[in-house]
């Protein structure tokens, strides 16, 4: 893969990397039943995907009227979800072959990520993705979160990368709209399946309609060696 050696590769974590979906819907549930709100369903939970957790639960909080502080539902959501991605959190089978074939040749890797910094390194560090993929960007060190590239932007630059050089693998609109507007290829593997016709996918280099169960860590390995940076 010499000539794509100069390509680097971005992955979102929930919902592409790991299936970790139902840790922070069962958080979330725990943090708003905490507050005295109940009744927050999966189909709720799945509006969010894609979006950051601090805006998730500013919208949250001003659609339930819950008092405290977005940063005291942050911090609590953070401490359920920490504790149950330790507990157990599940790689997609042919995302982690193909974090283990890209690593083989070489090619620079990083994490971009909605979630917390604690909430990241619980998860990489509870599957070993961390001894594979060691860079590391949090939305809550940027200015602004996924729809808008800045997550991206500094992956890149944390890995010495120009965006035309990034290749991103996302699975929700709104980080399919962040790669787009950081001017990155995307490998699109929709979460929910009903997303596939967002218009921000549309915007892919690469989309797996039907998801995960689509998804081969071979095809997209041959494909990206047909990619020239």
């Amino acid at each position: 893969m010499s000539h794509a050696r100069t390509l680097s590769v971005i992955f979102d974590l929930d919902g592409t990397l790991v299936d970790s979906e139902p840790n922070y819907y069962e958080a979330g549930r725990r943090v708003l039943a905490e507050y005295g709100v109940t009744g927050f369903t999966w189909e709720r939970h799945t509006d969010f995907i894609g979006i950051g957790t601090r805006e998730t639960l500013q919208t949250l909080r001003a659609e339930h009227g819950i008092e405290a502080p977005v940063e005291e539902l942050l911090a609590g959501k953070n401490r359920h979800y920490v504790a149950l991605a330790r507990a157990a959190t599940e790689v997609y089978p042919q995302m982690r072959a193909f974090v283990e074939l890209l690593a083989g040749d070489g090619v620079p890797m990083a994490v971009a990520s909605g979630s917390s910094p604690a909430a990241i390194d619980a998860v990489l560090t509870g599957t070993g993705l961390d001894a594979l993929i060691p860079t590391v960007v949090s939305a809550e060190e940027v200015a602004r979160g996924k729809p808008e590239p800045d997550v991206f932007l500094e992956a890149a630059r944390r890995l010495g990368a120009a965006p035309g050089q990034c290749v991103v693998l996302e699975d929700a609109p709104p980080g399919a709209a962040a790669a787009h507007a950081a001017g990155m290829r995307c490998i699109a593997v929709p979460y929910v399946p009903g997303t596939a016709d967002d218009p921000a996918f549309g915007t892919a280099s690469l989309l797996y309609r039907g998801g995960q169960g689509e998804f081969t860590a071979r095809a997209a390995y041959d494909w990206l060696r047909g990619q020239r940076p």
